[in-house]
């Protein structure tokens, strides 16, 4: 199959530790342009550097990516692999000393981008800009002097409210979350990678997993804009790639985030800035398979984050049920819809996508282990 590399929109997964034919046929599909690996991906380093290499031969052009946060989600933890703390110990960090905690976020985020990247991994779903409302936390105040003309909520969060995002989150205050996250693209950038910050306008004050439920966040836009969404806006020069949160706040549009061209055009674009790669969070979630209050599917969850604005769109968890039927089906019926004209390929997009390819040959694993950046990155983390 001839690829097209007009708009490769659609990223992937993948069943186990290498290919099977059905995915190497996928891999070739015209609309796919990046795979996301799983901890069931993984079984060594050398398996993983077969596996990644093994997908690169195929399409040298694919971005392949992954969760690895630290903390829960991180994917790769064995053979070699860093155990990186949660972002909320660098919040924490912050409180003693502000310094050293920028230091070790530098340092977070240089480690994974090298060692994912040492094995093959383009691009990892990084960092988290959610705010933390799960506990009682310090007051901003403690944190940073109270800004002139800022929100009046910047402060204690209220005890009852939970967040599934918790120890992913830096912090409360968004001004603490930006300089952390600000720090953690540093060090990604050092080690040739570029950044996802996610779950825009902002996942952590709703209680409802969207994995599982349709979240919805009842506040305003302006309180939206004064706090969760001010690390977005912050960041919008040293993001590469946004992630927006499957959340619909109903008094700025009834679609989650994702399919939102207000949020995505009027407010993420064209408001903040924002010029790089938006991506839908995956449409496998519930989150994801609610539209205006009917059940959709995946080509029309697709079809939805694609005109509201996504560059690329995520369906996950699909390759090991009946061989990847649903994948099969999801890119006929995308490239149908597409013939159709229901939706356009973009070269925009298509060019925003390949800037997330990195720029620069990785350091093998062995050369990883000889780089004194690397093992001061090691001694500053907490």
């Amino acid at each position: 199959m001839e690829v097209d590399l007009q708009h490769a929109p659609v990223v992937l997964d993948v069943a186990g530790l290498s290919l099977s034919e059905a995915e190497r046929v996928r891999l070739r599909h015209p609309l796919v342009g990046g795979l996301i690996l799983f901890a069931r991906n993984y079984e060594s380093r050398a398996q993983l550097l077969a596996l990644t290499a093994e997908i690169k031969s195929i399409r040298p052009d694919v971005l392949i990516c992954v969760d690895h946060e630290g903390g829960r989600v991180q994917r790769f933890q064995t053979d070699g692999f860093t155990h990186l703390p949660a972002m909320r110990r660098l919040g924490e960090l912050w409180m003693e000393d502000a310094l050293q905690a920028t230091a070790a976020a530098t340092a977070a985020g240089f480690v994974l981008a090298a060692e994912l990247r040492a094995c093959g991994v383009d691009f990892s779903f990084a960092p988290v800009l959610d705010l933390d409302y799960v506990d009682e936390a310090p007051t901003s105040a403690q944190a940073f002097p109270a800004p002139q003309g800022g929100a009046a909520s910047l402060g204690r969060p209220s005890a009852s409210r939970s967040s599934v995002i918790g120890t992913r989150s830096f912090h409360r205050d968004p001004r603490v979350v930006a300089l952390l996250a600000k720090s953690l693209q540093h060090g990604l950038l050092l080690a040739g990678m570029a950044s996802c910050a996610k779950h825009f306008p902002g996942h952590g004050y709703v209680k409802a997993d969207s994995h599982t439920e349709v979240p919805v966040d009842r506040r305003s836009l302006k309180a939206i804009l004064a706090e969760d969404a001010k690390p977005f806006e912050w960041l919008v020069m040293s993001t590469g790639a946004v992630m927006p949160a499957h959340v619909i706040y109903p008094k700025v549009d009834d679609r989650p985030a994702g399919f939102s061209a207000r949020w995505l055009q009027e407010v993420l674009r064209e408001r903040l800035g924002f010029g790089g790669a938006i991506f839908s969070d995956d449409l496998g979630m519930a989150g994801a398979r609610v539209l205006e209050g009917r059940a959709i599917g995946y080509v029309d969850a697709a079809l939805a984050a694609l005109q509201a604005g996504c560059d690329l769109v995520l369906l996950c968890n699909q390759s090991n049920v009946d061989g990847g039927r649903a994948l099969d089906e999801f890119l006929d019926g995308l490239q149908a819809a597409q013939a159709r004209g229901e939706w356009q390929p973009s070269a925009e997009s298509e060019a925003r996508r390949a800037g997330l390819l990195p720029q620069s040959a990785p350091l093998t694993w062995d050369e990883l282990m000889h780089e004194p950046a690397y093992h001061q990155a090691l001694q500053t983390l907490p």
